[in-house]
């Protein structure tokens, strides 16, 4: 028998893809309280085909909560280029919980800190004894495959996945894991709103990455890169040792879950008559 599978949800992530996907038109499906629902509906439809694929003994859904998090401390333009989440959005975060509440998934969030985070600390500790799968389409969580841990990222299409695995993620990245952090640090991040070392895009971090392996590294031997490079780094060192702070996911964040909790092993009857209340009927039929 191989190790039991934990399912670890990026939830944030799962609930805007959805939301977006579904309301490009300006249809929104509502239920009989006139309250948007398609984000939920999307997002049980995505999460409900990883459980059908994956086939995890346990399910667990991670959170942000709220904006503010340690990195927006550290850099308060962090994220700042976000718009607010469409006003139909917004009473859906919270149903969606309350979904989570029926299924017996346990929902985790801490504030101050980000979903990456609980999920990074979640993965790290429970990996030992159980086989870790991350659903996100959220690419920062590649630093975080392990011996353990894997991260499934959510392509275009229904049930179309990309998994990582601490086997396979040199040959289909060119880096180790831990190295995505210190790309990030190099190169920024524009959807984080994070410059990085301004003038250097994502094939000349990974030139440098693969040379050097590190920053450290990098820092150490920065007298033998090109002329131009060296100014580059030179110019903007504070950013780059910050935005590598900023890049790196928490995983000693101070949450738990006992697993007995995220069991999956839904009441299929209570859930298909929540299901049916919010009129997702195609969706009971999946349970």
């Amino acid at each position: 028998m191989g190790k039991p599978t934990i399912l670890l949800v990026d939830g944030m992530a799962l609930l805007f893809r959805g939301f977006f996907a579904t309301s490009f038109r300006g249809n929104f499906m509502r239920n009989s309280e006139g309250i948007p629902t398609n984000g939920m509906y999307q997002f049980l439809k995505y999460m409900l085909d990883a459980i059908e694929t994956f086939a995890p003994t346990y399910v667990v859904c991670c959170w942000d909560m709220g904006s503010k998090t340690f990195r927006t401390e550290m850099l308060p333009d962090y994220k700042a280029n976000r718009s607010a989440p469409p006003e139909e959005l917004i009473p859906q975060f919270d149903q969606i919980k309350e979904i989570m509440d029926v299924f017996t998934i346990p929902n985790v969030g801490l504030e101050n800190y980000e979903a990456d985070d609980c999920i990074g600390t979640l993965a790290r500790v429970h990996s030992k004894a159980n086989e870790v799968l991350i659903l996100t389409g959220d690419h920062d969580m590649l630093q975080l495959v392990d011996p353990g841990i894997q991260v499934a990222i959510m392509k275009k299409g229904q049930g179309n996945y990309e998994v990582f695995t601490h086997e396979n993620f040199r040959d289909k990245k060119g880096i180790v894991p831990k190295q995505v952090i210190d790309m990030k640090a190099l190169m920024g991040d524009s959807a984080d709103n994070y410059p990085g070392v301004k003038g250097i895009g994502e094939k000349t971090a990974l030139k440098l990455i693969q040379e050097y392996e590190t920053i450290d590294n990098l820092l150490e031997n920065i007298e033998s890169l090109p002329k131009g490079v060296q100014t580059k780094i030179k110019t903007n060192l504070d950013m780059l040792h910050l935005s590598r702070e900023l890049a790196e996911i928490k995983c000693d964040v101070p949450i738990s879950c006992e697993l007995e909790d995220a069991l999956w092993n839904c009441d299929k009857g209570l859930i298909g008559d929540r299901l049916r209340e919010l009129n997702f009927t195609n969706l009971a039929k999946l349970v």
